[in-house]
């Protein structure tokens, strides 16, 4: 295939390309291009039309009628209409389905969860009113609602080609700015423009993966690929003003947060004592700046910057090596010698990281605490985590939309999906409710920062950084950016060879 108008990377194969079902950021760049939903984020993070022209909210917030653009269309040209949005929707809430992300992006659509259980063959806040006209009932006045309907749980499938069995999403027949050309498994995969799509068509003809094609930084720097990510291996040598490269590098913040968590199911961070005197042993100044190179923003809290309820300033805990062990003398353990045995659940396969083995160090030596590391495949990991998180476990969690209700309750509300340690604190429960109907919005900023407070006061988890994308993108490519969610914006490039 010519190179002339082939923008060419380097990367692993995606999980999957059911957007039902994926639920890793991996999967998510080729899902982007391949399909889209009613609503989408533009590049300043705002909820506008995608599938959807218009929409109309009524009922004080909780019932969305939503009108489908004339000219949507699927890559085979057959009109999207309401029965596909409805179909969509449908499947991601069948059980069946075995998706892992409904509850989270679409339990606010009435009847959703009742279907998830089985308690419902359809889901009952769901309405066609006619071929290009969708309703939609919420069970509150939730001001974050068109933004989780940007998720991928929420795009629309062709029924005709899910019918086509298990693995259908081969030869996807979607909505997006491209369309699936070519998958060979374990070698490449190739995206070709659409030319009929709804929007602005793409400018470059197709898109080509490689997979296991070799080291992606060596096959830049050889010009194989047109753009990489950079990893810390890299970066101090990229990074250096006197590299050929340095001028190729472009930085991009990330709305994330990587954090250490507690499994509070397992004994003994149930103890809010232990948690605090965990957290105080860790000196994240050192891990950001020494460890990882001082590549990461430092965390000052579980909020990034960028998320609406961000507030710069020192963490509760604070770095305390002394206080950590009167604490740990304090809790129900008495000292390091009642605690029963830990488990710091990571990802990898083979060598522990330096993060992790630094992270484990600070314990031994601030607490005299021995902790076991035990890791889960990369591939894996998230995949699994949830099934076999041990007492302690390193969480990295990118933003799907810009609201601080996809980190604090996502993550930390009782029973939530992705609140991966069963963390549960009832009034923080009460203040996470309260903000997701709360109309007013510097209230209901007011009761997220309380929250987040709240949460570092008990110790609920250790935010560690704030990630950014490092990526190389030759100068002969234009428009090539990523999103704060880790996303590239292929539609928008240029080759200018």
């Amino acid at each position: 295939m010519s190179r002339e108008n082939t923008l060419v990377l380097a990367d692993s194969q995606p999980d999957t390309l059911d957007p039902a079902i994926s639920h890793t950021s991996l999967s998510h760049q080729y899902l982007a291009q391949i399909f889209s939903g009613l609503v989408r984020l533009d590049e300043g993070l705002r909820v506008v039309p995608d599938l959807a022209e218009r929409w109309e909210v009524l009922d004080g917030g909780t019932r969305y009628i939503f009108h489908l653009r004339p000219d949507a269309r699927f890559h085979d040209g057959q009109p999207v209409t309401a029965q596909d949005v409805a179909f969509s929707l449908e499947r991601a809430a069948d059980p069946d389905t075995g998706s892992r992300t409904a509850s989270t992006y679409l339990g606010d659509i009435v009847g959703v969860n009742a279907k998830l259980e089985g308690e419902a063959r359809s889901i009952s806040g769901l309405r066609i009113l006619d071929d290009s006209t969708v309703e939609i009932t919420i069970d509150g006045p939730k001001s974050y609602f068109l933004a989780k309907m940007t998720y991928t749980t929420a795009a629309v499938v062709d029924a005709e080609n899910v019918a086509d069995g298990p693995e259908w999403y081969r030869k996807p027949n979607g909505t997006g700015p491209f369309k699936l050309m070519l998958w060979e498994q374990d070698e490449r995969l190739i995206l070709e423009s659409n030319a009929n799509f709804y929007r602005d068509a793409p400018q470059i003809r197709h898109v080509e993966f490689l997979f296991l094609a070799g080291v992606p930084i060596q096959l830049y720097e050889q010009g194989e690929i047109d753009a990489t990510f950079v990893d810390g291996g890299s970066l101090e040598r990229i990074l250096d003003p006197q590299s050929q490269l340095n001028a190729e590098l472009h930085i991009y913040p990330e709305l994330s947060i990587f954090y250490t968590g507690f499994n509070v199911t397992k004994p003994p961070f149930g103890d809010p004592l232990v948690r605090r005197a965990f957290a105080m042993a860790l000196d994240v100044d050192r891990l950001v700046a020494d460890v990882r190179g001082g590549y990461e923003q430092k965390a000052d809290g579980l909020l990034p910057p960028g998320i609406p309820g961000y507030t710069r300033g020192s963490p509760v805990i604070r770095y305390d090596p002394q206080e950590a062990r009167r604490l740990l003398a304090r809790s129900v353990y008495g000292g390091p010698q009642g605690l029963p045995p830990i488990v710091y659940t990571t990802s990898g396969q083979g060598g522990v990281s330096d993060t992790t083995a630094a992270i484990v160090n600070m314990w031994r030596q601030n607490l005299e605490v021995e902790v076991t590391i035990r890791q889960i495949p990369s591939r894996q990991y998230y995949d699994q985590l949830n099934d076999e998180v041990d007492n302690l476990y390193g969480q990295g969690w990118i933003t799907d939309y810009p609201d601080p209700e996809n980190i604090l309750d996502v993550l930390f509300h009782t029973g939530a999906t992705n609140n991966v340690g069963s963390y549960s604190n009832p009034a923080i429960d009460v203040l996470l409710e309260s903000a997701r109907t709360e109309q007013d919005v510097p209230r209901r900023m007011a009761l997220y920062r309380r929250a987040n407070e709240m949460l570092l006061e008990d110790a609920a988890a250790i935010p560690i950084w704030y990630d950014r994308t490092y990526m190389l993108v030759k100068p002969y490519v234009t428009g090539y950016n990523i999103t704060p969610q880790g996303l590239p914006t292929l539609e928008q490039v240029r080759l200018e060879r």
